[in-house]
């Protein structure tokens, strides 16, 4: 076996070619302190789409991050080019912390958690009257999720030209949850876009339901066209004008400080990540009565302290009975 000594000489010694081409590499790394700030508008691949200032940015994840993933929502930091231009691509050295995580599991039995959204101030809950018959346990759940993750919900009804609204809304009254009930019509003519918008004005809003209930065809009509081409490009469109999600993706209001998140319409919700003791925090009339609570109480025991409480007319007994039904569902499956 040949050995080299001190002084070798350069051309002595053999060099591994690189197996991905011809580009030579490079100990050069752009410096973290010359990192600028940019929004994560959508994930694909691996591929994450960012607004950086005015431009469209694509960037992949750095290596040092390890398996922390950026997700629609995140405010990060980037380097590399910037310009914006075809086939250029940056990268993502830091993920910014997140002041809200609206996370799912695939089902109640999956101990992988994934985040949907970061950084949004409210979910907006979409659900059909009718055509598709409402899911009140999928709403549930999305309540329950929102409540863990720092969201504050509201309700959207669509299709109320099929069905009305009030029985429906007989479930979540005692939750004062706002909500908006819209038909189809109003879809296209823009009178629900406009009472929608009241509740979005300088917030971030991401819109989740079942699949056919006209949550991106309403996302749309709140979204104008010029604003829409930011990222149009990324948004899968397909047949006469049906619009498709198959990934989270942000775009911003028009003359209004704020963003509308569309995510892919779900069937499930897992709530596994969820831990019960902290839904109460959604219940503030509710929470002092928790303080005489046994330890480890689920607030749906027997020794549970908010019965008596409640008994005592600190709260309405309709409060802790919704409190109960959204704990409950945690435990039950959808559908059931």
């Amino acid at each position: 076996m040949r050995r080299y000594g001190k002084h070798t000489d350069e051309d002595d010694i053999r060099q591994r070619p690189n197996r991905k081409g011809t580009r030579p590499r490079t100990t050069i790394r752009p410096k973290h302190e010359d990192a600028v700030e940019g929004l994560v508008l959508t994930v694909d691949r691996g591929r994450l789409t960012c607004l950086v200032e005015d431009r469209v940015v694509h960037a992949m994840k750095a290596r040092e991050l390890g398996r922390k993933a950026a997700v629609v929502g995140d405010r990060v930091s980037i380097v590399g080019d910037l310009s914006g231009e075809k086939d250029t691509l940056a990268r993502i050295v830091r993920i910014g912390e997140r002041s809200s995580v609206l996370r799912r599991t695939a089902d109640d039995d999956d101990p992988y958690e994934r985040v949907v959204v970061a950084n949004a101030d409210q979910l907006a809950i979409v659900t059909a009257l009718a055509d598709p018959e409402p899911r009140p346990r999928l709403i549930d759940r999305c309540l329950v999720a929102a409540y863990d993750g720092g969201l504050e919900p509201f309700l959207v009804m669509t299709k109320s030209d099929l069905a009305p609204p009030e029985k429906l809304l007989e479930l979540y009254g005692d939750l004062d949850m706002p909500h908006v009930v819209v038909n189809r019509e109003e879809l296209y003519d823009g009178g629900a876009a406009d009472r929608v918008r009241q509740y979005l004005d300088g917030r971030v809003t991401a819109f989740v339901g079942h699949s056919g209930v006209g949550k991106t065809t309403l996302v749309n009509a709140l979204v104008p066209e010029d604003k829409r081409r930011i990222t149009g490009h990324v948004n899968a469109v397909t047949g006469r004008g049906r619009h498709t999600t198959t990934s989270a993706l942000a775009l911003p209001l028009d003359a209004a400080d704020g963003w509308v998140i569309d995510t892919p319409g779900v069937r499930s919700f897992g709530l596994n990540h969820v831990d019960p003791s902290r839904v109460i925090h959604a219940f503030p009339d509710l929470e002092p009565g928790t303080e005489n609570c046994p330890r480890a109480c689920s607030h749906d025991e027997p020794d549970c302290a908010l019965d008596a409480y409640v008994a005592e007319g600190h709260a309405d007994p309709a409060r802790l009975y919704s409190l109960r039904r959204l704990l409950a569902t945690r435990e039950r499956r959808e559908g059931d």
